[in-house]
């Protein structure tokens, strides 16, 4: 039998659960997260750091204890399994940045602490399946970065080697002709800007320019929210799956009682209808 001691352990854990799962303690999180983002985009200026300096770093700092103390708590109640979930991890990495010492060779991670605004994402289910989408979909953007890659290096070579000695600004060395082509990429004045000019050069260099955008403007950035999209459907699809599956359970069921009821009405007529002696 467990001791005495331990079951006190396991449910002081379970009330520990229970208080940090509790509703109205998450929104209370998610409004602290939401204040100490404003706090951090008015330590931006110095106006309001000259007059309300001392206030706004007395409540960042409270409000990161309280981040430390509801970490505390998850740790508490999950142990080792708090790091087998990445949110978990992510939490815990964010806020032990902001408790580094904000000095000397550390004088850098002083601007991480903004980061502390993305744990809106832990508390907010909708983020958290984007990014669970994004991160699923790596693998097939990874192969589809990997062919646009090779379509700007090829069209990079092309262009430095035809147009690089007339606009050495542009295309004057592969890294010039790499940075060009994504600007025609974004479409920012790609045509008045850099199209047209290199025609007054080169008359057909729209046989060029056009088929570049067509493929790596229209063609693999759609590839690229194409996969997103599917990774959010499916993450959806296996989300509902259950209650798809138990949908169709019920309607089977209804389904083979109507028939068993069509077979006793069935019978009952043939009893109905059969003679009497």
């Amino acid at each position: 039998m467990p001791s005495s001691t331990a079951v006190a352990t396991n449910s002081m854990r379970q009330r520990l659960k229970a208080f940090i799962e509790n509703l109205l303690v998450q929104r209370i999180l998610l409004a602290l997260i939401l204040i100490n983002a404003v706090i951090l985009g008015l330590e931006t200026s110095p106006e309001v750091m000259t007059t309300a300096g001392p206030f706004l770093m007395a409540l960042d700092k409270a409000i990161l204890a309280v981040f430390v103390v509801e970490l505390g708590i998850r740790l508490a109640v999950h142990r080792f399994a708090f790091f087998k979930d990445g949110w978990n991890v992510f939490d815990f990495i964010v806020v032990g940045i902001a408790l580094v010492p904000a000095s000397g060779p550390f004088a850098v991670l002083r601007a991480l602490r903004v980061l502390r605004v993305l744990r809106v994402l832990t508390f907010v289910p909708s983020m958290r399946k984007i990014v669970g989408a994004l991160v699923k979909s790596l693998n097939g953007m990874l192969s589809i970065a990997m062919v646009l890659g090779l379509v700007y290096y090829v069209a990079a070579v092309m262009v430095t080697k035809l147009f690089g000695e007339a606009f050495p600004e542009w295309f004057g060395s592969l890294g010039a002709s790499l940075y060009t082509l994504f600007q025609v990429m974004t479409l920012e004045s790609w045509s008045m800007g850099i199209a047209r000019p290199v025609m007054e050069a080169f008359p057909y260099a729209w046989a060029f320019f056009i088929p570049f955008i067509l493929i790596a403007t229209f063609t693999m950035l759609n590839l690229f929210i194409a996969v997103i999209v599917n990774a959010v459907q499916t993450m959806h699809d296996d989300e509902h799956k259950e209650e798809l599956d138990a949908e169709k359970a019920t309607q089977q069921q209804l389904l083979e009682q109507m028939q068993q009821l069509q077979l006793e009405l069935k019978e009952l007529r043939r009893e109905m209808n059969r003679p009497r002696e």
